[in-house]
């Protein structure tokens, strides 16, 4: 089945306007879901993975972060210093914004009544999080999110993480040379000091963006075991068998 997709245009709080690449599953989504994109832009692999969320029965959204400085852009895997600028122009008081934004289509549309995660790849890792210190999600998941512990590319989240309400998933690669144990380490530290519910997964024998196939990195193993993962802790926690269990 190939879901129906469309780019939506949306208006963010700051005044810009945002596209977003939106993939809708047959029938009546089971819950909404924000995608968060790499580096690399909405291109054909975050196109991809939305609509493969989609045929779960998620309504996906993947807004472009990029909106401000290069809407449109789609990087390609061979050359990081194309979209270094735009990943240097972003802002949390921008991301915050785009969030709301991608957030507020999702509860004004399909998903009105339903629950809400997010998901999200590298730099979207880190985004994945923040959104949910941002808007009221259900949960997230982060797939290599750097930044989230100190880094030289963002403001970390670290002190930030003590208000976290929903449960969040982490994927790392254990050959990740840009994200090393010690960034591993202080988050779940971190996460234990504020008891927070989390499940942390590092794949040993995989490297940093292990999940896409488009990538020199790609490893097939780790993605799919990830993918199975995913599929469980969304099913989990925005099907509302979580809440009953603990109920």
């Amino acid at each position: 089945m190939n879901p129906k997709t469309e780019y939506v245009n949306l208006s963010v709080s700051d005044g810009t306007a945002m596209h977003a690449y939106v993939a809708h599953p047959e029938g009546k989504p089971r819950a909404g879901l924000l995608v968060f994109q790499e580096a690399f832009g909405v291109n054909a692999h975050i196109r991809d993975v939305t609509e493969r969320f989609a045929r779960e029965g998620y309504l996906s959204i993947s807004p472009e972060l990029f909106h401000r400085t290069g809407p449109g852009l789609e990087g390609t895997y061979t050359n990081f210093g194309e979209v270094m600028p735009h990943l240097q122009a972003l802002t949390d008081a921008g991301l915050a914004a785009d969030i709301e934004a991608a957030y507020e289509w999702l509860k004004t549309g399909e998903a009105k009544a339903l629950s809400v995660g997010a998901t999200g790849y590298c730099m979207g890792g880190r985004t994945s999080i923040h959104a949910a210190l941002i808007v009221p999600l259900d949960c997230a998941i982060s797939y290599y999110g750097g930044g989230i512990a100190p880094s030289p590319m963002f403001p970390n989240l670290l002190d930030r993480l003590k208000d976290l309400q929903a449960p969040t998933l982490y994927f790392w690669g254990g050959l990740d040379a840009h994200i090393g144990p010690e960034a591993v380490q202080a988050v779940t530290a971190t996460l234990d000091a504020a008891k927070k519910d989390y499940v942390n997964v590092v794949f040993s024998k995989a490297d940093h963006g292990f999940f896409c196939d488009a990538r020199a990195s790609y490893n097939s193993v780790a993605a799919k075991q990830a993918w199975s993962l995913t599929l469980e802790f969304l099913n989990l926690h925005l099907s509302g068998a979580a809440k009953k269990a603990d109920a």
